[in-house]
């Protein structure tokens, strides 16, 4: 064999020596992620949408940034602020996670922000909106800088649109109550009193009196003394959430049920994809506040999330959360082109440095399919801003399982429509 042949030989051994070396070194480059949720207990639907949301958005990526693959580690909160506590650490701890991101419950966020803090795990895009998760991050934003934006605000930024809609249906004269009374009910969490003392503020804001004020457990599922009791004094005015689809819907259903003739707040029926599956028609004139799928790019997602997942997804579980991931993966990208590695330093250094400044910001131009633009300023963090050109949900009035958007004016598709 002539000695050119042989230098051949050897230099192909070399490059392919070199390429197989470099993908087993880069296949051992891995980024373990916590995708934090209730993927068992009451809100375990959601839990199934934050799934489909996290494993469509990383096939489109191939689960890899850069040099690394990405694995998932599902982390299930159960709905529990102590359990979800104890699996975060089991995450960090025994599985190695770097990084979080999404969570469902305010008191959920309440309890593991301060695991990501004491961990110094960066975690973004989390839903608790309770004011005591902003009051926690305000009064120290070093600790707490770990807990990054949030995927929803604070509900006095959002909620009291639903009280802006109805007096502003009375002023119109589609909306004619027999009294300005109204009744507050809601989940005993951080969220359903947060929510609750929202609606509170703008009713006695603009001349209501309050009837009464009701939480209740996640799990209950019988109102009919409730419901009875807001018939018989005539209560015009029912306005509430819960985050459990089993105590949402029966709430909805029974109080059609009883022959309650009041409006119904009921914040978060459409927060479960098929809800109307759950409440039939007596859900019409109820109102929610809900994104709303109103491009090709979100309507098709939808539809591959039926065709994979076999549920419809609702825009706010499945679609915000999509949206989120979309855009914890755009940071995990830039974090990889600025410092060429992806650990929790570099990660919360991204985090810190370029989404909570507003340079990094996630908007329809990236592929988002729900709000205008997600974008956090030093003024606005832990929240992101909200606008209608930015993040912002319409207030629907549902007939035959269809969302009308009746506020703000300028998204307005209908007036409202009182029940007979």
């Amino acid at each position: 064999m002539g000695m050119k042949k042989i230098q051949s030989i050897i230099t192909i051994l070399i490059v392919f020596l070199s390429v197989m070396g470099g993908q087993c070194f880069a296949a051992d480059k891995i980024l373990k992620i916590g995708v934090l949720g209730p993927f068992t207990g009451p809100s375990a639907q959601t839990g199934k949408e934050f799934q489909a949301s996290v494993e469509m958005a990383m096939e489109t990526i191939g689960y890899t940034v850069g040099d690394y693959k990405i694995e998932v580690v599902w982390v299930d909160s159960q709905s529990d602020p102590a359990k979800a506590s104890g699996a975060y650490a089991e995450a960090v701890e025994g599985k190695g996670i770097q990084a979080g991101v999404l969570n469902w419950h305010s008191s959920v966020a309440i309890a593991v922000m301060d695991l990501a803090a004491q961990y110094k795990i960066p975690h973004m895009f989390g839903f608790g909106a309770s004011e005591v998760v902003n009051q926690k991050w305000q009064a120290d934003p070093q600790k707490y800088s770990y807990w990054g934006g949030k995927g929803w605000p604070v509900p006095a930024k959002l909620e009291k649109n639903y009280i802006m809609a109805l007096n502003k249906a009375i002023e119109a004269g589609t909306f004619k109550p027999e009294k300005k009374l109204a009744a507050i009910y809601g989940e005993d969490t951080d969220w359903g009193r947060s929510a609750g003392g929202s609606y509170k503020k703008a009713l006695l804001d603009s001349g209501w009196k309050i009837h009464s004020e009701e939480y209740f457990p996640a799990t209950q599922t019988d109102f009919y003394p409730l419901l009875s009791k807001y018939k018989k004094d005539g209560v015009a005015v029912v306005a509430g959430t819960s985050t459990s689809p089993a105590a949402i819907t029966a709430f909805v259903k029974q109080s059609t049920e009883v022959g309650l003739k009041s409006v119904i707040v009921a914040s978060g029926l459409g927060w479960i994809g098929d809800w109307y599956k759950m409440t039939g028609p007596a859900s019409n004139y109820v109102l929610d506040s809900i994104p709303q799928l109103t491009t090709k790019e979100a309507q098709k997602w939808a539809s591959d999330v039926k065709a994979k997942y076999g549920f419809n997804p609702s825009p706010s579980a499945g679609g915000l959360s999509y949206d989120g991931i979309r855009m914890f993966i755009k940071v995990l990208q830039k974090t990889h082109e600025l410092h060429g590695k992806l650990d929790k330093e570099t990660i919360h250094k991204t985090m810190v440095e370029e989404v909570n400044t507003g340079k990094l910001t996630y908007g329809k131009k990236d592929g988002a399919i729900i709000m205008n633009e997600y974008k956090y300023t030093a003024d606005t963090m832990p929240d992101m801003v909200v606008d209608p050109d930015a993040y912002f949900f319409p207030i629907l009035q549902y007939q035959d399982g269809k969302g009308n958007m009746i506020f703000p004016d300028v998204w307005k598709e209908r007036d409202f429509q009182q029940k007979k």
